[in-house]
């Protein structure tokens, strides 16, 4: 992906002003809603190392699958409750669209984050009713 390629979270920014920089480690996400952005990134870019790093470790899989091919087309976020630069802990609602074997699916999720030490973490998160549920590819196997 070019640094100047839009995002592919959805923010309509070029990939360099925005996820880009939290993903190569030149940044730290300041909010719970930026976390969730650069990891729907690293999904459609199938970048495990990013999802680990960010998963706190109490609720990290052992291993994610990212290998069946899956097609991520779009990410809505819904709500992002507390989360902020001067929390430690936030919810982000969203929905995500993925294309797997030729059918749309989506996701829709409240996901929770918490900070520590300065850095956001991915802890866990409720699907809500109407959502397809986790591809298969992506899919977190404890």
């Amino acid at each position: 992906m070019t640094d100047q390629a839009q995002c592919p979270c959805g923010s309509g920014r070029p990939y360099a002003d925005c996820c880009g920089p939290f993903i190569s480690g030149a940044a730290v996400p300041a909010t719970a809603e930026q976390l969730m952005r650069s990891r729907y990134t690293a999904y459609a870019q199938c970048n495990a190392d990013w999802l680990r790093e960010t998963w706190d470790p109490t609720t990290r899989p052992v291993s994610l699958d990212l290998d069946e091919p899956v097609r991520w087309i779009g990410l809505r976020i819904v709500s992002a409750e507390s989360g902020g630069p001067r929390d430690d802990r936030g919810t982000v609602e969203f929905v995500a669209r993925y294309k797997a074997g030729g059918r749309a699916h989506r996701i829709h999720e409240r996901s929770r984050f918490e900070r520590r030490d300065g850095r956001w973490f991915y802890v866990d998160g409720d699907l809500e009713p109407g959502g397809a549920g986790k591809p298969s590819s992506g899919r977190a196997d404890r």
